[in-house]
């Protein structure tokens, strides 16, 4: 004989389970109408699989598990999906949530199912998947997905396995006719998920004494297995997770555990039976038992429910008269919560539809004062104090409450039924349970909101970091070049490497003009000719519809890039131009004298001047926050007018010279005709040898960049960082021309 413990607190409600037995189980009809929340569970809602119109099928799955804390949905009969959208829906907020609604064609065309003749012989991983594309979950009420109880940690090790059958809740017999006309399918069920759990030391079916029938079908069906159907004194709230742990084991779950922890599963019966039938016959979650009571009913008992079934067309098909029905409560009366609307769906946590008349629940006395009797904390079963609770919750001082456990309450409503005061003490601790989880999950989205602004700070620091080092290279580097130019000046000479340079950069923008122009009219015949023949093509094949699709696609393309050919073609004279153009400009610039070069700069520099100052004193009229920035540029713009300035008198002061001497204005020219050389060799290229000849330079100045680095580390040059850049973008140029020419 187990030894059996006794939990605290608790209470002895009437139990009204007599009249929902009276009859066997029936199965209610198909309604026209189907609305499947996409939230039925504990965790994230299920993504939808259809759209409206689609038609599907009984069994057929319409929604998928978002994440391992979710569960798939399945269509509940054949019919076409007509909306996806907010619907009411079966919670004591009373708001609507996500739906699927099927509206039905009577057919109940089932999809084809995949059977298992021996789930025994499955792997853990096996039947794991099956369970979770059956979208199981705990059947008990809180929904819980079971793939993930039944899928513990590699380093858990679970010894036990309990079937909660129990079901204290007052009116509630829905697991007590499961186990009392389907009880070897709860035995089978056990079988499976121990099995699945890797056969731990102990099977157990927890079941109050108030279910004699029960507990005999039981024994009967585990006759000649390990598994142990163990009774126990009835008492509000036996049924509790933690509460039947303790009852069979002595065992206690700490606050912030879960069983797990102590080697321990449990799972409802019904849930049991659920996944028998999804591993063993590939049947879907579509359908539970839900009892059906009250005195506003005319026929009292259990039926079997399809999911999304309107709570409406069942209380029709049991007669329900509401104008005697005090409230219509789903779940039971300690436990449940009251709806506004029967329009609601049943989902598969809900285990009853409660209906009494105004005799058989009146309403509850108004709410009085606390009067510190201790009765809450008697009937507490977690062993709370309910009266601390209740005055911390009111007054909003929620450290306080999770430093009393207040989410170790299971909301049984023992406290509330015993209090003298009528206070609703429940609905306290999960206005206030809802409150802080509200709290923490803004926390959390205000902790990854903090951690992503600093993130961003810190890349824009190191942004601003390479911008400022790649400044003062290029500043070091200006530096440079002018002070080499005013040397050269001072001796009265242009240097001839900087001519040559200038000169070779204009040139090189241009390219042979014949050649192009050439190349762009065989393109735009080419183009014409290839027009002609797919014109020809779709009236060839005319009767291959899929064929004349794919040349009139060809056909698009190829038109597109006639139109930009041609466009080229005709601007390509004007192209040539204003290339020429900029050839003469920077000849010009290479034989302007130093005077006449700083005469321009300063031209420039005051025009510039004159525009930021007009608005810089626009941007103070009218107050814009870019004052502050505008002023900055128009004291640098000054300062740079200045330095021109001195610089175009140093120019005047220095003997007159004449633009270029000879040699220099040679070596300028010879410059660009090697520059035009370069280009027109480059043009009689293979696309291979340009390809070639790209990474043959880019190897050549990469070496080179390479030196420079090196010589400005062993100088401790405060410039590597930017050399440093340097030659990573040119490896980077070089990695991806290297891949271009092996494709």
């Amino acid at each position: 004989m187990r030894k059996i413990w006794e939990v605290p607190g608790g209470i002895h409600p009437p139990e009204n389970k007599a009249q929902s037995l009276q009859l066997p189980i029936a199965k209610a009809t198909l309604a026209d109408e189907y609305i499947l929340p996409l939230n039925q569970h504990i965790g994230a809602a299920s993504t939808p699989l259809v759209k409206v119109g689609d038609s599907v099928q009984k069994f057929q799955r319409i929604a998928d598990a978002e994440g391992i804390f979710s569960a798939a949905l399945h269509a509940p009969t054949s019919g076409e999906v007509t909306a996806i959208e907010d619907r009411l829906i079966a919670h004591p907020s009373g708001l609507s949530a996500p739906c699927i609604v099927i509206k039905a064609d009577g057919l109940d065309t089932a999809h084809t199912l995949d059977e298992t003749i021996d789930p025994f012989a499955l792997a853990h991983a096996n039947i794991i998947e099956k369970i979770r594309d059956a979208g199981i979950v705990g059947m008990g009420g809180a929904g819980f997905p079971s793939a993930v109880k039944l899928n513990p940690r590699s380093n858990t090790q679970i010894n036990t396995l309990i079937l909660n059958g129990t079901e204290c809740e007052p009116y509630i017999t829905a697991d007590d006719a499961l186990m009392q006309h389907h009880a070897e399918e709860v035995i089978l069920g056990a079988r499976l998920l121990a099995h699945t759990l890797g056969n731990p030391q102990q099977v157990l079916i927890g079941v109050e004494d108030n279910k004699p029938q029960a507990i005999k079908a039981l024994q009967k069906a585990a006759k000649g297995t390990a598994i142990e159907v163990v009774s126990f004194p009835t008492k509000y709230p036996s049924g509790g997770e933690k509460q039947l742990i303790y009852i069979l084991t002595g065992k206690e779950v700490g606050s912030g555990q879960i069983p797990a922890s102590l080697g321990i599963v449990v799972q409802n019966v019904g849930t049991a039976v659920a996944a028998w039938r999804a591993v063993r016959f590939g049947e879907p979650l579509i359908e539970r038992i839900t009892t059906v009571v009250g005195e506003a009913l005319k026929t009292q008992r259990n039926m079997r429910v399809r999911i999304g079934t309107p709570m409406n067309h069942v209380l029709a098909q049991n007669g329900f008269n509401q104008g005697d029905s005090a409230r219509l409560i789903v779940g039971g009366p300690m436990m449940g919560f009251a709806l506004e609307q029967t329009c609601v769906p049943v989902i598969k946590t809900t285990n009853c539809i409660l209906a009494p008349s105004h005799q058989e629940m009146p309403e509850a006395p108004p709410q009085q004062a606390c009067i510190r009797c201790g009765h809450c904390a008697e009937a507490c079963p977690a062993g709370l104090l309910p009266q601390q609770l209740y005055w911390y919750a009111r007054a909003d001082e929620h450290d306080k409450l999770e430093n009393h456990n207040l989410f170790d309450c299971i909301e049984c409503g023992a406290c509330s039924y015993v209090c003298p005061s009528a206070i609703p003490l429940v609905q306290y601790y999960r206005a206030a349970k809802g409150t802080i989880r509200q709290a923490q999950e803004d926390k959390k989205k205000s902790d990854r909101a903090r951690e992503r602004f600093e993130q961003r700070q810190i890349r824009i620091a190191k942004e601003e970091a390479a911008k400022e080092a790649k400044r003062q290279a290029r500043k070091a580097a200006a530096e440079k070049n002018k002070a080499k130019l005013a040397s050269a000046e001072a001796n009265n000479e242009t240097p001839t490497e900087t001519l040559i340079s200038q000169a070779a950069s204009a040139a090189k923008a241009q390219v042979n003009p014949e050649q192009e122009k050439a190349r762009l009219v065989r393109s735009v015949e080419s183009l014409n000719g290839r027009i002609e023949r797919f014109n020809e093509q779709i009236k060839e094949f005319s009767d291959d519809q899929a064929r004349v699709e794919k040349i009139t696609s060809q056909l698009k393309q190829t038109q597109i890039k006639l139109k930009d050919t041609e466009a080229k073609l005709a601007g390509f004279d004007q192209t040539q131009q204003q290339a020429q153009t900029k050839v003469e400009a920077a000849i010009a610039k290479i034989q302007a004298s130093p005077v006449e070069l700083a005469e321009k700069n300063l031209a420039s520099l005051n025009k510039r001047l004159t525009t930021a100052q007009e608005k810089l004193n626009e941007a103070i009229s009218e107050d814009k926050p870019t004052a502050s920035a505008l002023k900055q540029g128009v004291e640098k713009l000054q300062i740079k007018i200045k330095e021109a300035e001195q610089a175009l008198v140093a120019a005047k002061d220095q003997p007159a010279a004449g633009p270029a001497n000879d040699s220099a204005t040679d070596a300028a020219s010879a410059a660009i005709e090697r520059a035009k050389e370069k280009v027109k060799a480059t043009a009689a290229m293979s696309p291979a040898e340009k390809k070639a000849a790209s990474i043959a330079s880019l190897e050549k100045r990469l070496s080179k960049a390479k030196d420079r680095l090196a010589k400005a580390e062993q100088e401790n040059d405060e410039n590597v960082a930017a050399f440093a850049a340097g030659v990573e973008k040119l490896e980077q140029k070089l990695q991806e021309a290297t891949s271009e020419g092996t494709q």
